[in-house]
C-alpha cells in the first residue's frame, strides 16, 4: 500500500463491518448442517424476503462475477444475447464469465455517455436484426450504481423494464452497489427492484461491509429452476454456507446495509464538494453514489501519487476515488486538501 492510513482506490479495500463480523462469530458457535441447510442460511433468506417485501428465491455465492454470470446463464441459452452498456461490469470486468457460463451467449453492448442504458438505446439494439444468423436478444442487464457512479432512478428502471417487456426480454440488475443506489434515492429496495420490473438482482455484499459473498435474488421464482445446480457446478455451493449467509443477517437485521451505504455516499459527496472548485479539476460525472471521478492534468495526478494516494484511471483517464462503509472523514479531508494543494501549485 503506502504510508497513508487509508486509501480510496476501491471500496473493496475495506474490511468487514462490525455487524457482519459479529454475526459470523455467532454462527461459528457449534456445528450446523452443511450446504445451506442450516438455520443461518434460512434466516438470511427470510431476511431478504422481509427487506424486499416479497417471496423471492435467494442464493448465496462467493463473488460478484459468479453472481452475475450464473444469473445471466439462467436467463438465456447459448444462442441468445444479453444487451448491456459498453461500460457495464459484466462487459468490462468479468473476464468473459457471462459468455462462459451461458455456453456462449453473446453480450451486445451499446455506448452511452454515462454508462446508463435508455429505452431508446435498448430498442435500437434489440431490433437491429432479427435474422437467424444473429444471436437472439433475451436479457437486458443494467448496473446499479453504474461503473461511472451514476444511479438509475426508479422511473428510469421502470422505463427500461417496460421497453424490455415489450420486446420479450428479461431484466437483470447487477447490484454490486445496489445499497448505495437505495441510499441515494432514499427508497424501499422493492421499489428499485421487482416493483420496477427487475426479474433478477445480484445484491452486492463485499462492497457493503461483508468480507465476501453476494446474494442472487430471483423475484420471478420460476426463473430460479435448477439454479442450485448451476451454483454447484460452478464451484459456488459453499459446504459451510452459514459463513456466507450469516454475515448478511448482521447487515440486514441491524440496518447496517443502508447505514454503510449512506456513509460511503456521504464521504464521496464530501470530497466532491471540497475539490470541485479547484483550478484544473472537474467532476467527470455527477456524484450520485460512492464514487468520485476527477478529471485533472497528468501532472496533478502524478503529484497526488507522489503524496502517496492510490487511485485508478481506467475510465476516460479520470482519477477514480471510491468510498466504503469504513471511510474515515479525516482521511477524506486529507485527500481533499492534497487535491486542492496540487491544483494550486501545478499550472494546468
Amino acid at each position: 500500500m503506502t504510508h497513508r492510513p487509508q486509501q480510496f482506490a476501491s471500496d473493496n479495500y475495506a474490511g468487514i463491518c462490525p455487524e457482519a463480523f459479529a454475526a459470523m462469530a455467532r454462527a461459528n458457535d457449534g456445528s450446523a448442517s452443511a450446504y445451506g441447510e442450516d438455520v443461518w442460511t434460512k434466516r438470511a433468506c427470510d431476511a431478504f424476503r422481509d427487506l424486499f417485501e416479497t417471496d423471492c428465491e435467494v442464493f448465496f455465492v462467493f463473488n460478484g462475477t459468479a453472481a452475475n454470470a450464473l444469473a445471466l446463464s439462467a436467463l438465456c441459452q447459448s444462442f441468445h444475447s444479453v444487451i448491456c452498456s459498453t461500460a457495464a461490469h459484466v462487459e468490462t470486468d468479468e473476464c468473459g464469465a457471462p459468455e462462459f457460463f451461458s455456453n456462449g451467449a453473446k453480450l451486445l453492448t451499446a455506448a452511452s455517455p454515462d454508462g446508463r442504458l435508455t429505452p431508446e438505446i435498448l430498442r435500437a439494439l434489440a431490433t437491429s436484426r432479427s435474422d437467424i444468423h444473429f444471436p437472439k436478444p433475451s436479457v437486458v442487464s443494467i448496473t446499479q450504481a453504474t461503473e461511472t457512479g451514476r444511479v438509475y432512478s426508479i422511473d428510469e428502471v421502470r422505463a427500461i423494464s417496460f421497453a424490455a417487456r415489450n420486446l420479450g426480454l428479461k431484466l437483470h440488475m447487477d447490484g454490486a452497489r445496489f445499497a448505495n443506489a437505495c441510499a441515494r434515492l432514499d427508497c424501499a429496495p422493492a421499489d428499485l427492484s421487482w416493483r420496477a420490473g427487475v426479474d433478477v438482482l445480484c445484491f452486492g455484499g463485499a462492497k457493503n461491509g461483508l468480507g465476501l459473498g453476494e446474494a442472487v435474488i430471483f423475484f420471478d421464482r420460476a426463473l430460479a429452476a435448477d439454479f442450485e445446480y448451476r451454483c454447484k457446478q460452478a464451484g459456488q455451493l459453499a459446504s459451510k454456507m452459514r459463513f456466507l449467509s450469516a454475515p448478511w443477517l448482521g447487515l440486514l437485521e441491524s440496518g447496517a446495509w443502508l447505514r454503510n451505504a449512506r456513509h460511503a455516499n456521504f464521504c464521496a459527496r464530501k470530497l466532491a464538494d471540497a475539490v470541485e472548485a479547484s483550478p484544473g479539476v472537474s467532476l467527470t460525472f455527477p456524484v450520485e453514489a460512492n464514487a468520485v471521478f476527477l478529471s485533472a492534468p497528468p501532472a496533478m495526478l502524478d503529484a497526488l501519487r507522489e503524496k502517496g494516494w492510490l487511485f485508478y484511471t481506467f475510465i476516460g483517464a479520470a482519477a477514480r476515488f471510491m468510498f466504503a462503509w469504513d471511510a474515515d472523514p479525516a482521511q477524506v479531508e486529507a485527500l481533499s486538501q492534497d487535491i486542492v494543494e496540487v491544483s494550486r501549485t501545478i499550472t494546468p
